[in-house]
């Protein structure tokens, strides 16, 4: 058996055994992703048949070729979120050690001559490029059609895109002017599905999205949950607030998805109110707290008319004392 071959037989292998794994995924709540399941089948046939014609293309003479992988661009159509590869990555290690065994796919740059872009092998270029290794690649003529078919294959084949990189695919594929139909076939997903992952992601704010990051553990059910508690624009700004606290950042995606999400689904504090008159005095406060607005109202008569005009005078001593007070606390 020749190497071409070996090299063939473990792509369409790996392709289906990846497969397999990804869609018996659950959702949170233990059951398997509906999705999924219904279009499993589908996306079987279309990653066996992307396998079949890698085998094709090397079989009809198709070479496999090494590239400078700085003349690669990406996709013209983003997916991943955290598409970065560390030194650290399992696929670093095995390409450091093995070499690349499976080729990756690319077509002529159309617009830039003497460059490429990819239809698929992103993270394979990435470790390729991060090991300052020549790239191995087979170039072929591919529509901008055909290229993001090929580029959602892979997605699904080789590391399953989480619920909400799925949605930003799905989105970024129909603000490109793609149909439906080619949509579904890029996403091995059918109609009704690819109607929720829509939803989902025109309803999440891309700024939002962005920094969550992937939150690989988090299923259709939560995303479509913040997406549809931020119609309240009370929600969406606790959700911004949440996202520049000094703690966010240091938090895991999946950490970061449900402070968020714990924060959009606080329910709003009842107003509370409450007076104040002191003893002997000729002065009322009234005093409204709704846990966002303080409102303090004051009626003054007789001598106790200047109070507050006094008050106003004291605020900046009255915060200095309550900063130290509140630091003295926490130490």
């Amino acid at each position: 058996m020749s190497r071409r071959d070996v090299l063939n037989g473990i792509f369409a292998d790996t392709t289906r055994e990846l497969a397999a794994a990804n869609f018996s995924r659950e959702t949170d709540s233990g059951r398997v992703l509906a999705g999924p399941v219904r279009t499993m089948g589908l996306a079987l046939d279309r990653m066996d048949q992307e396998a079949r014609e890698l085998q094709e293309a090397l079989k009809s003479g198709e070479r496999v070729v090494e590239l400078d992988p700085e003349l690669i661009d990406g996709s013209f159509v983003r997916d991943r979120l955290d598409g970065e590869v560390a030194a650290t990555d399992d696929i670093v290690r095995s390409i450091e050690e093995n070499g690349q065994e499976v080729p990756i796919l690319v077509r002529q740059h159309p617009d830039l001559e003497g460059r490429y872009q990819v239809a698929y092998g992103h993270r394979r270029l990435r470790a390729v490029r991060l090991l300052r290794r020549k790239v191995r690649a087979v170039v072929r003529p591919l529509s901008d059609n055909e290229l993001v078919v090929a580029q959602g294959i892979e997605n699904t084949a080789r590391k399953d895109l989480s619920y909400i990189e799925r949605a930003v695919f799905a989105l970024s594929l129909e603000t490109h002017g793609f149909g439906r139909d080619l949509i579904m076939q890029a996403l091995s997903t059918d109609k009704t599905e690819l109607s929720k992952l829509l939803s989902v992601a025109k309803g999440i704010p891309d700024s939002l999205v962005k920094v969550i990051g992937a939150a690989p553990s988090m299923g259709r059910r939560r995303w479509m949950d913040i997406a549809e508690k931020i119609t309240d624009p009370k929600a969406l700004e606790a959700a911004k607030n949440a996202i520049h606290r000094p703690e966010f950042e240091a938090l895991g995606s999946d950490e970061r998805f449900m402070m968020v999400l714990a924060e959009v689904s606080k329910k709003p504090q009842r107003e509370q109110i409450r007076e104040w008159k002191p003893n002997g005095g000729k002065v009322a406060a009234k005093i409204k707290d709704t846990g966002r607005a303080y409102t303090l109202s004051l009626k003054t008569a007789g001598a106790d008319e200047g109070f507050g005009a006094y008050l106003t005078e004291r605020l900046d001593d009255l915060y200095t004392d309550w900063q130290a007070n509140r630091k003295s606390k926490q130490e």
